[in-house]
């Protein structure tokens, strides 16, 4: 398992592994240095206003979600798009490609808010620094909400061990409240595993290099099932642009 430690940099965790594994505390030093986090509470509970996920193929009720694209040239700043649909060949995705989803807005306050720009900031920033001759970034965000139940568990990935189809993948916890499991496998290109870890805290956070792993995340399951039971990640992609 690679964990980012004080002296080794993200960006070499990355070259080397083709993911890393960051812990709340350097995540938050990290993120630091491009910007301000003074909204994070009005951000986390955000995850309380999502919207059903309707595309799911086993009919599950467990995902909410919202949804957010940006753009970036190198070394500029961050930029809202008009709202548009989800796309993932089938290729990518065999459950939910090849279907362009619609899935509610980011409300304005959460994609404008501090927290957000710095996260999105970050992400320009790093991945940048992996893929220098990148002049423009297609940025997609998600919200997502899993949640389980007594007689359902949440799948925060239901189709499975998968690769998006971009170029750089960030998965940033949020919030987690009485669950069990969601622990987070990536695996090489022959599916050969390379390590495993649980986001436990907020601001654990995975990044990875969608060209060159797999990632999965094990289902999640109720700690006391009289009690609402959830996992709350921020999901951002970055594919380069061309021209």
């Amino acid at each position: 398992m690679t964990v980012v430690k004080p002296d080794r940099s993200l960006h070499s965790s990355i070259v080397d592994e083709g993911y890393a594994f960051v812990r709340a505390p350097e995540m938050r030093l990290a993120l630091g240095q491009i910007g301000p986090l003074t909204d994070w509470t009005e951000f986390a509970a955000s995850w309380n206003d999502l919207e059903l996920d309707t595309y799911l193929a086993d009919r599950g009720r467990y995902r909410k979600r919202r949804f957010a694209v940006y753009s970036a040239t190198a070394g500029g700043p961050v930029v809202r798009q008009t709202h548009q649909p989800h796309y993932q060949s089938r290729d990518y995705n065999q459950l939910f490609g090849g279907i362009a989803r619609w899935f509610a807005p980011i409300s304005p306050a959460t994609g404008n808010g501090s927290t957000m720009l710095t996260i999105l900031g970050f992400c320009r920033s790093l991945f940048e620094g992996l893929a220098p001759s990148v002049i423009n970034w297609h940025i997609e965000v998600h919200q997502f909400r899993i949640e389980a139940r007594s007689d359902v568990s949440g799948q925060p990935t239901p189709e499975g061990v998968h690769r998006d189809g971009v170029d750089y993948v960030l998965v940033l916890l949020v919030n987690r409240h009485n669950i069990v499991s969601g622990t987070t496998t990536v695996f090489g290109l022959e599916r050969q595993p390379l390590g495993s870890f649980t986001l436990i805290e907020p601001l654990d956070a995975a990044l990875v290099d969608d060209s060159r792993v797999y990632h999965g995340v094990t289902a999640v399951t109720p700690l006391d099932p009289a009690l609402p039971a959830y996992r709350d990640v921020l999901v951002v992609t970055l594919k380069r642009k061309a021209g």
